[in-house]
């Protein structure tokens, strides 16, 4: 977390089989959901993780090519995303997106 209270994320972390759930469940590359992070997601936390001040987020954002995605990562204490999944947001964290 920055001072203000905003997540920082310095980089990226990619476990093979996360990758391939990507590819074949939700048509997501890795370059995609890389991007979103670069056009200003809204972020929310998800839940404490099992690491002390590691825990699981969602960042919620539109891509380049018009998708509405959902990622869900766990911040890892050196400012890295550890990507666990992405996909496309449901109507309800549309709405949800839409008001932030």
């Amino acid at each position: 977390m920055s001072e203000d209270g905003a997540l920082r994320i310095t980089g990226f972390m990619w476990l093979e089989q996360y990758v391939e759930k990507l590819a074949w469940k939700h048509e997501a590359t890795p370059e995609e959901v890389e991007a979103l992070f670069a056009l200003t997601p809204r972020f929310r936390f998800v839940e404490k993780g099992h690491v002390m001040g590691e825990n699981m987020y969602a960042a919620l954002g539109r891509t380049e090519e018009g998708r509405y995605l959902i990622v869900f990562f766990i911040h890892k204490l050196d400012g890295r995303a550890l990507i666990i999944s992405a996909r496309e947001m449901d109507d309800s964290e549309k709405r949800l997106y839409g008001r932030k």
